[in-house]
């Protein structure tokens, strides 16, 4: 797949520093970058970052406001590649195991799943709960691909930014983007 326009959803989670990176390496890349982002992800900015909101929205291609439900990524007739959630709370994950459109993330992540292009949920939680799981196996049942923000570390990390650009990397790899962001496994033997 040659990956030219993505959507990519930030939710108000813990985490929202790989949806910065991400947009940071999808620019880099030149690849449209079509932003939604909740209210709660604006708050979990401010409270896990030293970046504004204003430099989100510069790391876009365009920007859209969460309620705008008529938004072109809310209509299947709007071309996209894909679309990333990133990170993805577990009341959106619920919100799209219900087919609950509430609004313009939730509505994106159902266009793309009724127009069969890859979706990409970076969850971000632990522990899980049973509904959770069983959320995750929905959705996971008919093709999204569930991706926890869970780092590795047989690349020898040595900064945060190198575990963020580890899960970020691996978000890439699901979407067959070609990257350089950590060490791949058996490349440092």
């Amino acid at each position: 797949m040659n990956v030219r326009r993505l959507v990519v959803g930030i939710s108000g989670v813990s985490g929202v520093i790989y949806g910065i990176r991400l947009l940071s390496v999808l620019s880099k890349l030149e690849i449209e970058r079509h932003v939604v982002m909740t209210k709660a992800a604006e708050k979990v900015i401010q409270l896990e970052t030293e970046f504004p909101i204003t430099k989100v929205k510069e790391l876009s291609t365009k920007f859209y406001d969460v309620d705008n439900v008529a938004a072109s990524i809310s209509s299947g007739s709007f071309p996209v590649d894909g679309m990333v959630i990133v990170p993805c709370s577990m009341k959106s994950l619920a919100g799209i195991a219900a087919g609950y459109s509430a609004n313009l993330l939730l509505r994106a992540a159902d266009v793309t799943l009724k127009e069969k292009r890859p979706l990409v949920l970076v969850v971000r939680e632990m522990p899980l709960s049973a509904i959770h799981i069983r959320n995750m196996l929905k959705l996971a049942s008919i093709g999204v691909t569930i991706l926890p923000a869970a780092p590795g570390y047989y690349h020898k990390p040595k900064t945060i930014d190198d575990l963020v650009d580890h899960v970020v990397g691996k978000v890439l790899d699901v979407l067959n983007i070609k990257h350089n962001l950590y060490e791949r496994w058996g490349e440092h033997q």
